[in-house]
């Protein structure tokens, strides 16, 4: 049913330090197909996103360009802004962070946590680099997790545990601009009181509409693990922090807020109210969000709205993440994909990517992209299915006909459609967009069906009006098609509304109409709508990717020199596995006891995506066993099990020694 309540869908902000990548559309693409099925069935829907402008990447990036962060962030602000519409994901408005509407509304806000009592101040140490005398926040550092020992970045243990990392904890902290070791220096900055919102995210959790997986993933880490968040940083691009003109709000409290400033942005053009989206609890707003920010969106969003004083989301949809050829996305590694350069430059259509980031699998599962499955999804589901489907009934209408005749369609024809608009109506509002589309597809497969069953170019020679009557719910079909993908495929979907003799735009048709009959009339001479991937583009695009990575590797292979006396200071063992179990809430981790000659050390890995504790138990494992014991979920680590490559290749020696053997 549908409601009366207006509906405002964001996406997460992209990062304007770099180009469009198909990573990005993962998330666009649905929020999209989304908010058109939405307005097609009458809802009043506003469609929000904007460039995320701030934080230390872009201040980085902008010093490497040789240009200021505010030049680096329009070029890409513009760049993303065009892209989207290139691939018909068309906002109401998008907006910029470093806009002054949103650092108006940020110190708003900022100043409300502040006079409500969920802010203080706090003097932590944090790392700082003599050569470039100054404090490194965020992306200027790079060390060790302090969790699970993982390399690490100054906010966030990326290639480890996950865990977001406040200013200071990062160990063994090196300047990533320099290279030189950063020391330790006090310094004053202010903390959002995040741990005394734990009942309240609780309750908000539990209510919480959209995906599961968001859902889950955040209960988890609040029943588990929560701290206060360091909402200040020492650097001089970002919204100031009230009162200081030393530190600027954390980008992860500016960036989320420009969603609230986005909509004040359109509804000042519009005449509208943005207080109706975000105050009180009467609006629906719904994140569309990448599966790497479920924490920033359900736990630390939701509880700085509402100490804020704000309405919180009532829904969060989050995507699974990229794969490219069966390999972790990767930039650096070459594992990518870009939008314009390797897609919509090349001349191919936005809507058959558009099809497949929406119909390859579930939305919350890993998509895997590549060109040689494109091409299969494509040509036996668009081309083969839709488009033969809707080709072969338009010519012979039209050659025969000249159009349709003024008969009723059968009952079952209307039947049919009823059913999958059902069905797709349904998925559609559980986030199950692969399942919907699925749905459509299959109504296109019935309607091969019909049409050859039914074979109306052989009944044309014995009775013409019985041809005439299973080409006029073969058009009913095909016109019910066209509706129906209308979000899926947008720019096609129009292309086949007007063979069908239209010529307003379908996407001001209710989706509704899919089920009614037709009234008789003449066809424009059709055209086929969808064309073949051909064998030969396909290899060349797969030559592109393959060189990327190889030319990627190529960059990789760098020597970085150790002083000797550095590496002697590791003590590394062979070891054997005496036991292992997965550890709770975690589907990365497992729980390790192993035996490195007369000692006994428990250690947490992030193998269990590659290994069963089964095959884990017994196995001999080379051990750095002198790193400091760090606590990973809880559970105390004492030691690093040695690994090599996206699979996690276990270092093993190759003939039998006895555990507690030095490696040298």
């Amino acid at each position: 049913m549908m409601s009366t309540r207006p509906v405002l869908v964001t996406c997460g902000l992209p990062y304007t330090n770099g180009p469009c990548h198909l990573g990005h559309l993962r998330t666009y693409v649905p929020a999209d197909f989304y908010v058109r099925y939405l307005r097609r069935i009458g809802e009043e829907v506003v469609f929000i996103c904007g460039s995320d402008n701030h934080g230390t990447p872009i201040v980085v990036s902008a010093e490497d360009a040789g240009i200021t962060p505010r030049a680096l962030t329009e070029q890409y602000h513009a760049h993303f802004d065009q892209t989207f519409r290139r691939m018909n994901v068309i906002f109401d408005h998008f907006g910029m962070t470093d806009d002054p509407t949103n650092h108006r509304r940020t110190r708003s806000i900022v100043e409300r946590l502040i006079a409500n009592g969920h802010v203080y101040s706090k003097v932590i140490q944090q790392s700082y680099c003599t050569k470039c005398q100054r404090f490194l926040p965020d992306r200027y550092v790079e060390g060790l997790c302090p969790h699970c020992g993982a390399a690490a970045r100054g906010d966030e243990c990326d290639q480890g545990c996950g865990k977001h990392l406040e200013p200071g904890e990062i160990k063994d902290p090196v300047c990533t601009v320099c290279g030189t070791r950063a020391e330790s220096r006090a310094q004053e900055h202010f903390f959002f009181k995040l741990s005394s919102f734990k009942d309240y995210l609780l309750e908000h959790l539990e209510t919480l509409s959209g995906t599961l997986n968001a859902r889950n993933y955040a209960l988890g880490w609040v029943k588990d693990d929560l701290h206060d968040w360091c909402i200040t940083r020492t650097l001089d691009w970002g919204v100031k922090f009230p009162g200081r003109d030393d530190l600027v709000v954390y980008v992860w409290v500016d960036a989320p807020i420009g969603y609230i400033s986005f909509t004040e942005e359109w509804a000042e053009k519009n005449g509208k109210s943005w207080e109706k989206y975000w105050c009180g609890d009467n609006a629906r707003v719904t994140h569309f969000i990448g599966g790497d920010i479920i924490y920033h969106h359900c736990i630390f969003w939701p509880a700085l709205l509402k100490g804020a004083g704000y309405g919180v989301p009532h829904a969060v949809v989050a995507s699974g993440m990229l794969k490219v050829d069966d390999h972790k996305f990767s930039k650096s590694r070459g594992y990518v994909v870009w939008t314009n350069d390797d897609y919509l430059d090349k001349g191919l259509p936005a809507d058959y990517l558009r099809y497949y980031l929406l119909a390859y699998t579930n939305h919350t599962k890993e998509l895997n992209f590549s060109w040689k499955m494109f091409q299969e999804r494509i040509n036996n589901e668009l081309v083969n299915t839709l488009g033969n489907f809707a080709y072969r009934t338009l010519f012979f209408a039209r050659k025969e006909f000249g159009g349709f005749r003024d008969t009723a369609v059968k009952p079952v024809i209307l039947k049919e459609s009823g059913s999958t608009l059902s069905q797709v109506d349904s998925t559609i509002r559980d986030y199950e967009f692969k399942t919907a589309i699925d749905a459509m597809m299959t109504l296109a497969a019935y309607g091969n069906n019909y049409i050859q069953t039914n074979a109306p170019w052989k009944l044309i020679k014995t009775d013409r009006n019985g041809a005439a009557q299973a080409v006029k719910d073969c058009i009913v079909l095909v016109r019910a098609l066209s509706l129906l993908f209308e979000p899926v495929i947008p720019g096609k979907a129009q292309e086949l509304w007007e063979m069908l003799g239209n010529t307003d735009r379908i996407a001001n048709h209710r989706i509704s109409e899919a089920i009614q009959d037709v009234s008789a009339g003449p066809l424009p001479i059709p055209s086929p709508v969808f064309s073949k991937l051909e064998d030969d583009f396909i290899g060349e695009m797969d030559k592109l990717l393959t060189y990327r990575v190889a030319e990627a590797e190529k960059k990789m292979v760098k020597t970085v020199t150790v002083p000797f006396e550095e590496f002697c200071k590791l003590d590394i063992r062979t070891g054997k596995v005496i036991s292992a179990e997965g550890v709770p809430k975690s589907n990365k981790l497992l729980k390790l006891m192993v035996d490195i000659g007369g000692e006994t050390r428990q250690i947490v890995a992030g193998m269990a995506q590659f290994y069963t504790p089964e095959e884990m138990t017994g196995k001999s494992v080379v051990v750095v066993v002198n790193l400091q014991p760090a606590r990973i979920f809880g559970i105390e680590s004492n030691g690093m099990i040695l690994a090599a490559g996206d699979t996690a290749s276990l270092l093993t020696p190759e003939k039998p020694v006895q555990p507690g053997a030095k490696i040298r």
